[in-house]
């Protein structure tokens, strides 16, 4: 009897789940093998087979689609793989930013002889380093502060009772303080590794402040391996040193190293070079970077990079049979912002004098005992850390800036980048100024407070800004950066609940579902609130049949902001959005007390 070949039917490759991939292999089984198994009980061993075969084809299915998905940033959930994607987009993830701010210090010195002025002899140098805290937060004084510079504020503190000659003068400077305590640790490194990569294991690591090996030599931090250039402050002796007390000069690093962050590891990555590059090191010459003819009878134009000066130095020097003395920076807690007056307690003061040995010891310790302090401002700057979703848009806006700010996008993405150590901005908008005639740029910028909620940014992460902007911006920008104004909502709703359900608790799960749904992450500055959002977002909670009402409206009080504005007058006409101005940022500051409803 000739072969007679069986019709083929083409295999469904949309069936990816358990249940659609079980059905099949049934009707796979009965179409070809109805005489060889026919017991398609669910206890039988066939049924076994066929589940087993079933489960690993759904298991396959998910990671495969899990892998997929993971591999582009649009799709990508996981925060590590985020991270990634988005570093190399160009975006750097900066982890847990720094706070800083400025520290009001008093100290008591002796009168002088006549008692006319203070004897600055005893007026010494307060040494960076000092550690203030307010709490579980501690702060590190970031400078040198001299009290006997004359730009200080001198008052009379102590009066002799019998002649009211001064015998005492209260000396007032400030100091830049920047949050975290500084940590050192030793890491051995053995044989030679190509892009070798250093894991610290702490948390909260806000930025690597040195790096040497056990020959003293120092590595440089870099924002790629391929920088070899990085700019170092010098002591100014000219002329001009008091209006510019710094020179940038530049200097190449063959030792130098990217410090990474993932959500929850920091490490150091090195480059593919060894000792022996270093005596090898060629500095190109600009004409020989810039027109590179190479034996070809055409020239290729090419720019010249002064971040990338040494030819062979293969990214660096991979430190090898060493170790490692590493200083680093990092915050005893997640947010480090703190209100006014809030410090409470100083250490690791340590005062320079400039002839100690010709003083008395005696005036000297009470000078040092009686430092006094306080912030007279609060400091912020520290920022929660951003969630996927806010990682993955400021990864587009980096991309698309290239290390440059021209469109609004590109200064949005080069102020959400900035260093961790200069401060963080929440929330920025960047808009032209219509009534300038230069053109000029407004950048509205906010804030975060110790309790996570919007507040002014401080004048010394408004500097920092300024001086990071600097290097991005087009030559004929001019930016000014101003506090984008608060506007604190509220929101009540009216429901109608499934009459089996209790109501009370399908009005809290409508509450929670807003909180969840609508503030997971803060709003943008000009950002409209969408009322269709809540709409939809409490018609999607189990028990809720219908909702009646939804009604924003502005919290006024002396919690809430002060800032006067028309919610309604700026509600558009089907009541879907309430508009806000280039300036303005919406914010639910209270969600467990803003949020209320009614339900029947």
């Amino acid at each position: 009897m000739p072969f007679e070949k069986k019709d083929i039917v083409p295999i469904d490759y949309t069936s990816r789940d358990f249940q659609s991939i079980r059905n099949d292999l049934i009707t796979h089984v009965k179409r070809y093998y109805p005489n060889v198994y026919q017991d398609f009980n669910e206890a039988s061993f066939g049924a076994m087979m066929l589940d087993s075969v079933a489960y690993v084809g759904d298991v396959l299915s998910f990671y495969m689609d899990y892998n997929v998905n993971e591999s582009f940033l649009d799709s990508s959930i996981e925060t590590n793989n985020v991270i990634k994607l988005a570093r190399q987009m160009g975006y750097r993830y900066k982890g847990v930013p720094a706070s800083s701010g400025t520290v009001t210090l008093y100290i008591v010195v002796p009168a002088s002889a006549n008692g006319v002025q203070p004897d600055l002899d005893y007026a010494p140098i307060l040494k960076k380093g000092a550690v203030f805290s307010a709490g579980a937060a501690s702060f590190t004084l970031n400078e040198d502060v001299d009290f006997s510079a004359s730009s200080n504020e001198v008052v009379v503190a102590t009066v002799d009772s019998n002649t009211g000659v001064p015998t005492g003068y209260a000396i007032k400077a400030f100091g830049q303080i920047i949050s975290g305590e500084i940590k050192v640790k030793e890491i051995e490194v053995g044989a030679f590794e190509r892009f070798r990569k250093v894991l610290i294991t702490d948390k909260n690591i806000t930025e690597i402040i040195s790096v040497f090996d056990t020959n003293g030599n120092q590595y440089y931090e870099v924002d790629y391996l391929t920088q070899d250039t990085v700019y170092m402050p010098v002591v100014n002796k000219n002329s001009d040193s008091d209006n510019v007390p710094m020179v940038l000069k530049p200097r190449k690093v063959p030792r130098r190293f990217v410090f990474e962050q993932l959500s929850n590891q920091y490490y150091m990555q090195f480059g593919y070079g060894s000792e022996s590059n270093i005596t090898n090191e060629i500095i190109s010459e600009p004409n020989k970077v810039i027109m590179q003819v190479n034996g070809k009878d055409y020239v290729t134009d090419e720019s010249f990079d002064p971040t990338n000066l040494i030819e062979t130095d293969k990214m660096g020097v991979s430190p090898t049979s060493t170790t490692l003395t590493i200083r680093y920076r990092k915050n005893s807690v997640n947010i480090n912002n703190i209100a006014s007056r809030a410090l409470t307690s100083a250490g690791d003061t340590q005062y320079s004098f400039a002839n100690i040995g010709a003083l008395s010891s005696q005036k000297v310790n009470d000078v040092m005992a009686s430092l006094e302090f306080e912030n007279e401002k609060p400091i912020i700057g520290s920022v929660t850390i951003p969630n996927t979703e806010e990682i993955k848009y400021r990864a587009y806006g980096a991309f698309s800036s290239q290390n440059r700010a021209v469109t609004a996008e590109d200064y949005k993405a080069v102020v959400y980048a900035m260093p961790p150590k200069f401060g963080a901005v929440k929330r920025c908008n960047i808009i032209q100024d219509q009534d300038s005639f230069k053109r000029n740029l407004n950048m509205y910028i906010i804030s975060e407070d110790s309790d996570g909620n919007l507040t002014e940014s401080t004048s010394t992460l408004k500097t920092n800004l300024k001086e990071y902007l600097s290097s991005y911006k087009m030559i004929n920008d001019t930016i000014d950066i101003l506090d984008a104004k608060v506007v604190n909502l509220g929101i009540e709703i009216d429901i109608i609940a499934d009459e089996h359900k209790n109501k009370f608790d399908v009005l809290q799960s409508a509450i929670d579902a807003i909180k969840f749904e609508i503030l997971s992450s803060k709003y943008n500055i000009a950002e409209p609130v969408r009322v269709s959002d809540i709409f939809r977002t409490l018609k999607n909670v189990d028990g809720v049949l219908d909702v009646v009402t939804v009604d924003v409206n502005r919290k006024s009080g002396s919690l809430y902001s002060s800032f006067s504005y028309n919610v309604k007058g700026n509600t558009s006409p089907d009541g879907r959005l309430i508009l806000g101005r280039e300036d303005v940022i919406f914010e639910i500051k209270y969600p467990d007390s803003d949020i209320i409803g009614t339900v029947r």
